[in-house]
């Protein structure tokens, strides 16, 4: 698969089959993540690896679907709105990264929101210097939905002199 066709074929995936993802598959993932851009070589990320116990805490309205594996995404706030802001951008091509390296391999992922709530944050245990990006759903799917319809990109085009 080339990255045209991941980026184009990607799904994001609400039921997962039982199959296991090794944790040292997604750790190369990660690997290969970082090197995403980010403002002044910050790599402002951090993963969490989610455990059952705290999984079932995070109360996720349908355990992730299922996936073998669930991971938070921090993204380190900075010292500034600017830094804040460039951080979070970069964090966000991370997991863009990751997950296009899974879907490469045949794994899916869910993006969820979860973990940026009050009760998320507790639960994950995660300090006022970071924010929640991402809990990350990984696994095998068990459906792959059909593609949504999207906007042409030239509606979303202006030109400037």
């Amino acid at each position: 698969m080339n990255v045209s066709e991941a980026i184009t074929t990607r799904r994001t995936i609400k039921k997962f089959k039982s199959d296991e993802v090794d944790n040292a598959v997604i750790v190369e993932w990660l690997q290969r993540a970082r090197f995403a851009p980010n403002h002044k070589m910050t790599e402002p990320w951090e993963i969490l690896f989610i455990g059952e116990k705290t999984r079932a805490e995070l109360k996720h309205k349908t355990n992730f679907g299922g996936a073998s594996k669930v991971l938070a995404v921090l993204s380190h706030k900075g010292r500034n709105q600017i830094e804040r802001d460039e951080n979070l951008s970069a964090v966000s091509c991370f997991i863009q990264n990751l997950m296009l390296q899974a879907w490469e391999e045949g794994v899916g992922t869910f993006w969820s929101s979860v973990g940026s709530s009050a009760l998320g944050r507790r639960t994950l245990g995660v300090s006022e210097e970071y924010e929640v990006v991402a809990v990350l759903a990984i696994g095998y799917p068990e459906e792959i939905m059909a593609p949504k319809e999207r906007a042409s990109i030239e509606e979303k085009i202006t030109y400037l002199d």
